[in-house]
C-alpha cells in the first residue's frame, strides 16, 4: 500500500496495517510518541485498533521537551 508517513511517500508491504504495527514496521522506538492518522489524533490506547488503508496521510511524531 502508499501511504504518506510524516511528509513522505511510503510504500508498505502491507495492504492493511494498525498504527502500532507501522510503528514496529518502522522501528519507532522512541516512548513519546503522538500518532495521527488523516490529521485524527490516535491515543496510545487506540493504536492496535485503528487501521492504517492505501492513500492514509500518517502522522508519528516524537514528543521532546526541554528546558
Amino acid at each position: 500500500m502508499k501511504i504518506t508517513l510524516n511528509n513522505r511517500k511510503e510504500t508498505i508491504d502491507a495492504d492493511i496495517l494498525t498504527v502500532q504495527e507501522l510503528i514496529e514496521k518502522k522501528n519507532f522506538t522512541f516512548r513519546l510518541l503522538v500518532t495521527k492518522v488523516n490529521g485524527k489524533l490516535v491515543k496510545r490506547d487506540e493504536r492496535d485498533n485503528v487501521k492504517i488503508k492505501d492513500g492514509d496521510n500518517v502522522a508519528v511524531i516524537h514528543l521532546i521537551s526541554g528546558g
